[in-house]
């Protein structure tokens, strides 16, 4: 975001000031979406109506102070962000703000607990430099896409691309030590920097869009056996207060195979961020064993931070995920929670006096959410060299009164291709992830793969699990009102094997670090124990043994502790206890 206004640029004043909602006449020659600056402490806001004889604002910083008659400058630019080195491990307000530079630029942080209003600081260190390492030489030509060189940034090689609109001849080079906004490259004689800015609410452009044919591996069980979710897809995630969204959302990002994860903290609690904050720092990135924090992007926007830069905070970490993706990387975009973002559309509607749809939110909030979900997939990138990357989106939303048939669920829904929905009831059990198999669903054929790369028998696993679960749900109804003892014993035995899948595969703890994250090798064999414990003891009734007596198996016992299995050992471990569980049942 520029931190000042344009040269020359239009000025007009305040006529009226409604909570975020700024009218200013005089200010000619702006267009929708353009950045303004408000008052005289130059508040940063975006324009978001024209009328014949004003201007109106949304200001995303707080307005109260404001007065009429108070100063307006237009830029000349939309909201944009900057993109370069020095974004990975950031911590970024809405309208890419660098929050730890900000603090400390305020002083005493107990003196002065919220950042002051009106300040300006670049987006990107300006002092920093960075080892520029040339991929092109004097006389080649290059288009846009076309990588320049590379950065070292954490453990990703940082790759300068040429922007759009620029092709021609490289006619100078220069690598080594650089600031963002130094020259790198001369392109036909016009210097280049590794500094680049994008407007937040136009997509990145990409050569081609790919089918999602591919997972995105996340070592939870229940998503990656019963509702994966594809690399380039999108997921959502509703649940109310207390079903583990944000403890889902981390997990996540800690264990996805994603190259980059951008967490967007939209309208959350001080306090579940601040946990965040502190937590992802410390955390071993378990692909690096670095922080990993030298991976993640952070846009953090709380529930007592400006409403309109809640709004833009979507906007800033897509085009952050879309950016490195076109370097060639999977990204995986995490929002948390689609519903305050729908919460600060409303707000601002209803200071606009637009007419309200269903639950007074604008008439425009499905058509909004469907361009976001939209700047996710698979692509080949623009430029030589082939390369390909995509953005996972993952929308958590929080429904009040866990009330799925709210707008903003309905709407996402629709547009996701994965749907995990969160079940109270599952988490005041203390089962987690709280994902009930009842009600999700993904959409994505993902079979193919998980057959050729892990086991050709993965999908027939997949679709027994799931059908074992059904079946269980609908005894567990008939147990409720007539008693277990009416079942009959293949029916208990159902039970019996939907209550191994329930607690020992399902139900998966982050505080343990065996269990936290679970290869796919170790998830079939896992599934494939209890799968064949089930046959065995439906064999074993057949011959009038009783169940009870099946449940006093030492073996069995032994399917609880499958979690602590070392991963390289899954195999070897699982056809051993299936020899026992063999060998004890066919005795009874």
């Amino acid at each position: 975001m520029s931190a000042h206004a344009a040269p020359g640029a239009d000025a007009g004043e305040i006529r009226r000031v409604a909570g975020p909602v700024v009218t200013a006449t005089g200010l000619t020659g702006v267009r929708l979406y353009d950045l303004v600056y408000v008052g005289e402490a130059m508040l940063p806001g975006e324009v978001i109506r024209l009328e014949p004889s004003a201007v109106v604002i949304q200001v995303y910083e707080d307005s109260s102070g404001l007065r009429a008659g108070e100063p307006v400058a237009g830029s000349g630019r939309p909201l944009e962000v900057e993109l370069g080195p020095g974004l990975l491990g950031g911590i970024f307000d809405g309208v890419q703000r660098r929050l730890p530079a900000m603090a400390a630029a305020g002083g005493d942080p107990f003196a002065r607990p919220f950042v002051e209003r009106g300040m300006q600081i670049p987006a990107l260190d300006r002092t920093r430099r960075w080892t520029f390492e040339p991929a092109v030489a004097e006389g080649e030509r290059v288009g846009p896409g076309d990588v320049l060189g590379t950065v070292a940034e954490g453990p990703l090689a940082h790759r300068i691309l040429l922007p759009d609109g620029i092709m021609g001849e490289v006619t100078a080079v220069q690598a080594g030590p650089a600031c963002v906004d130094e020259p790198v490259v001369w392109i036909a004689g016009s210097p280049l920097a590794m500094l680049r800015r994008w407007p937040v609410r136009q997509p990145l452009p990409s050569a081609r869009r790919l089918d999602p044919e591919t997972p995105l591996v996340t070592g939870q069980r229940v998503i990656d056996i019963l509702f994966p979710l594809a690399r380039g897809g999108t997921a959502v995630l509703p649940g109310g207060f207390g079903t583990g969204k944000t403890q889902l959302e981390q997990a996540l990002a800690k264990w996805s195979h994603a190259d980059v994860v951008v967490y967007v903290a939209c309208g959350e609690r001080g306090n579940e961020l601040c946990e965040v904050l502190d937590e992802l720092p410390r955390l071993s990135d378990p692909r690096t064993g670095a922080s990993l924090m030298m991976r993640t992007i952070i846009v953090a926007n709380t529930s007592n931070m400006p409403v309109a830069a809640r709004e833009a905070s979507i906007y800033t970490g897509v085009t952050f995920a879309e950016y490195f993706r076109d370097q060639g990387y999977d990204v995986a975009l995490l929002a948390d929670s689609t519903s305050r973002w729908g919460e600060a559309l409303r707000e601002v509607s209803s200071r606009l006096e637009e007419m309200p749809a269903e639950e007074g939110y604008p008439a425009y909030l499905a058509s909004r959410l469907a361009e976001f979900y939209e700047r996710a997939g698979a692509v080949t990138c623009r430029g030589a060299g082939g390369r390909t990357g995509s953005v996972t989106l993952v929308g958590a939303v929080s429904p009040p009164g866990g009330d799925f048939s709210e707008p903003v669920t309905q709407h996402s829904i629709r547009l996701a291709g994965t749907f995990w929905a969160l079940d109270t009831t599952l988490a005041r059990q203390r089962h987690y992830p709280a994902i009930d198999w009842r009600r999700s669903y993904a959409l994505y054929e993902l079979g193919g793969w998980f057959d050729s790369e892990v086991m050709p028998d993965w999908e027939e696993q997949r679709a027994w699990a799931l059908d074992l679960l059904e079946r269980e749900g609908e005894l567990l109804e008939i147990v409720q009102l007539l008693g277990a003892d009416t079942l009959a014993a293949p029916e208990q035995v159902v039970l019996r094997t939907g209550r191994l899948l329930r607690e020992d595969f399902l139900q998966q703890s982050q505080f343990d670090e065996r269990d936290a994250y679970c290869p796919l090798a170790k998830q079939y064999w896992m599934l494939t124990v209890i799968r064949r414990a089930h046959e065995l003891m439906a064999a074993a009734v057949v011959r009038a043994v009783e169940v009870d007596r099946l449940a006093e198996s030492t073996a069995l016992a032994e399917v609880g502790r499958m979690r602590e299995w070392p991963p390289e050992e899954a195999a070897v471990r699982g056809d051993a206890l299936i020899g026992r569980l063999s060998m004890e049942f066919e005795a009874l």
